[in-house]
Formats: C-alpha cells, sequence, structure tokens
C-alpha cells in the first residue's frame, strides 16, 4: 500500500485537486438539474466531508457530494413546499443517517440488512432512475425538465446534447487513466463550446457577476409534510454508502465496518446531509468516482479528502464560477443525463442480479412489481392538489412500499445479503 503522510505537502494539494476535478461533474450537475446554487453545493459537499472526517476519525479517504437519489423529490417538493422548507426535509434526511448509525452500534450491521435487503434497494434504485428518465429526455431536446417550455429550439438542443452523449460514452468505455474517470466534465466541456457557438450561452450573466461573492446560502424551514415527503428517499442512499464504504475498503485493503465502524461512517454521512440542508445545498453521499481515482491513482491517505474539500469550499466563493456553472443550457446536461439517469437504473438491476434475487418467487415478484409501479407510475397515496395538502409519491412511496412488503410478506430473512454479511466477523 502507498503511504503519503511521508510526501510532500505539494503532492497531497495536487491529489487532493485531482479527487475534486473527479467528483466535480457529477457534483455540480445535481444542483443544476434541480435549481439549487451550485456554489452552495461546492461548499456543502467541502463542509460534509470535513464533518464525515471529524466523526471518522480522518481514515477512510471518501468525498462526499451531491446525491442523485434525491432529485426528484427535490423538484417536487420546492414545487409544493417552497426551497426553504425543502432544505428542512434534507436535515431530517440526515437525522435518519443518524438514527441508523445509532441503530447499527445497537444491533450490528445486520440491521440493515433485515430493513434493506437487496430485493428492497434494487426496485427503488431502479425507480430513481427510470423516474427520471422523462427530465433527461425534455432536457435533451431543449425543454424544461418538465416538457412544460421550450428553452433552446429543437434542432439546435439536438445538435447540443447528442454530442455531449456521444462524448460522454465515449469517454467512459475508451478512456484511460484518470481521464476515464471525468465522463462528465468531457461531455459538459463539448457540449457547452457548442452550445456557446450556436449562441445559446448568456454571457451576459457572466460579465455581470462579481469575481467573489458569498453563496446564496438558504435557511430552513421546518414542515411536517416536506420532510414526510423527503426522509422516505433517504433509505435507499443509505445502502449505497455502504456500499460505497464496502468498496473504498475493498481498495485500501481495510475493513471500515470494523475500524472506524459502518455507525460512525453513517452518522458522518447524516451530519453531512444535515449540514447540506442547514446552508440550502443538495443532501451528500459517497462518490463511486473518487473511489475509482483512488484505486488508480492509490492514493490511500485521507489527506487528500481533506484537500479535496478546501478547494470545493474555495471554488464556492468565486461568483463568476457559479454563473459559468447556471449558464450551462439544459441540452447540455440532458445529452449527459440520458446515460446517467440510465445508469442509475443499471445499478439497481445489477443489485437484484448480483444477489440471485430469484424473481419467479412469488414474495420477491410481489415487492419488485409494486416498487416499481409505485415509483415510476405516478401512484399518490394521500391528497396533493395544494400546499397544504399531504401525499407519498414518486421515490418515497416506492421505498416505503417494499420495505414494508419485505418485512409483513412470509419469507424475511431467508436470505443472505453479501454485500454486508461477507463483511462481518
Amino acid at each position: 500500500m502507498r503511504d503519503l503522510h511521508n510526501e510532500p505537502l505539494w503532492r497531497q494539494i495536487i491529489a487532493g485537486a485531482q479527487m475534486l476535478f473527479v467528483a466535480f461533474g457529477a457534483l455540480v450537475l445535481m444542483p443544476l438539474i434541480t435549481g439549487l446554487d451550485p456554489n452552495v453545493a461546492l461548499f456543502t459537499a467541502g463542509l460534509g466531508t470535513l464533518l464525515f472526517q471529524s466523526v471518522t476519525g480522518r481514515q477512510v479517504p471518501v468525498f462526499l457530494a451531491s446525491s442523485f437519489a434525491f432529485i426528484t423529490p427535490i423538484i417536487l417538493a420546492k414545487g409544493q413546499f417552497g426551497l426553504a422548507a425543502t432544505m428542512g426535509g434534507v436535515m431530517a434526511a440526515g437525522f435518519v443517517y443518524t438514527f441508523m448509525g445509532l441503530a447499527v452500534k445497537l444491533k450490528g450491521p445486520a440491521f440493515i440488512d433485515r430493513l434493506l435487503p437487496p430485493v428492497v434497494i434494487g426496485p427503488v434504485i431502479i425507480s430513481i432512475g427510470l423516474a427520471l428518465a422523462p427530465v433527461a429526455a425534455n432536457m435533451a431536446m431543449g425543454k424544461a425538465g418538465d416538457g412544460s417550455a421550450e428553452l433552446v429550439p429543437y434542432t439546435t438542443a439536438m445538435l447540443i446534447s447528442m454530442p455531449a452523449l456521444l462524448t460522454t460514452l465515449i469517454v467512459a468505455v475508451f478512456g484511460k487513466g484518470i481521464f476515464r474517470l471525468v465522463p462528465i466534465i468531457s461531455g459538459v466541456l463539448v457540449g457547452f463550446v457548442l452550445a456557446f457557438w450556436f449562441g445559446a450561452v448568456d454571457t451576459a450573466k457572466i460579465a455581470a457577476a462579481p469575481w467573489f461573492a458569498l453563496p446564496h446560502f438558504t435557511a430552513p424551514a421546518f414542515n411536517w409534510q416536506a420532510i414526510l415527503f423527503i426522509v422516505p428517499v433517504a433509505l435507499a442512499p443509505a445502502i449505497e454508502h455502504i456500499g460505497g464504504v464496502i468498496a473504498v475498503g475493498s481498495v485500501t485493503g481495510r475493513d471500515y465496518l470494523k475500524k472506524p465502524g459502518l455507525h460512525r461512517t453513517l452518522l458522518g454521512d447524516g451530519l453531512a446531509t444535515t449540514a447540506a440542508g442547514l446552508f440550502g445545498g443538495p443532501p451528500n453521499t459517497t462518490y463511486a468516482e473518487v473511489t475509482g481515482a483512488v484505486m488508480l491513482t492509490k492514493n490511500y491517505d485521507p489527506r487528500i479528502m481533506t484537500w479535496a474539500s478546501a478547494f470545493a469550499i474555495s471554488l464556492a466563493f468565486v461568483g463568476k464560477f457559479g454563473a459559468l456553472l447556471q449558464s450551462i443550457p439544459v441540452p447540455v446536461m440532458g445529452g449527459i443525463l440520458c446515460l446517467l439517469f440510465g445508469s442509475i437504473a443499471a445499478v439497481g438491476m445489477n443489485t437484484l442480479i448480483r444477489h440471485k434475487i430469484d424473481l419467479a418467487e412469488a414474495r420477491n415478484l410481489v415487492i419488485v412489481s409494486v416498487t416499481l409501479v409505485f415509483g415510476i407510475g405516478g401512484v399518490l397515496i394521500g391528497t396533493g392538489n395544494g400546499p397544504g395538502d399531504f401525499g407519498l409519491k414518486g421515490i418515497a412511496l416506492c421505498a416505503v412500499t417494499a420495505i414494508i412488503l419485505n418485512l409483513v410478506l412470509p419469507g424475511n430473512g431467508h436470505w443472505k445479503n453479501k454485500h454486508i454479511d461477507d463483511q462481518l466477523p
């Protein structure tokens, strides 16, 4: 194992900048899709990673940033409850991780297995990806995410979005070394250049923005309806977090479920997400791209993530940089999202396949089928026609449904989740 503790400081700084570069594309893409401030997302990603390191004793080389699982609920919650109430829901989602960490401390990691087995997590992740498919398609064609308005003419939009998508595909499949880990940034750069060529970039806002400015922080407001709308979604990224911790452990050769312990990593993730909601940023999660970069560069020292956090926080205060990010036209993002959202659904399918979930068994078939329809079909439980109404729908509804079905249907516990159990003593 390569140890950076004895290496020059300048190498650690460069390695930290490289890690932020790898995470950057997905980090800023999520807030741009949901209408959040990308500068705030940079700030909360850096702050969240530092909080994670403080809780885990700076033992785990991971970087935390914007979670794509929350895209749909944040968009819907903003429209129904407002941004401040949505951030209150994000803070509450962070508390869910904290409570799960406490449960793991008291009952052991097997508790997560029983609550969130693969037959639950798989269809929920598939729903996250497929529910977002119309958003990607609309944006690729130059429309708003909900298709309500045409923002860029169709022909121009397709000439921008498809090359951006093609570039992302080529880099992801044929890229070598560190470049294989930055397909999103590559696609954004090509798409932005084309958008600038076609006159689809609003340069006036970039010119008017100050060089240095405070990010547009938003204080949370607590609304029980918004909280209940967003909190169930936290269950899916929780298992994503566990997978990320196990993955980086397999790279570094250490068992982070034992030391610092899953309860501490969940607590760190929870504090990072709660802090994000406090300032108006998106919920945080561990990034697989950064784990890939750790594996490729063999930079195992968690201090490089401290430097990545410092760079992220510093960029958050560059006003022109934020204006540049917000000027990226929707077709650029739409083209890339055609791949990204499909990839999320593929991860869910791979979860079912890897754990050999037998869909010929009635119990599994029922859970997967109902979860998918509830998650993608737009089923609403309750009322949701006015600001004072409340109803579960989308990802929140399918997550709750999958958990309840798994707990009440006969046969719960007659499987083994290798993703976690193989790591247990």
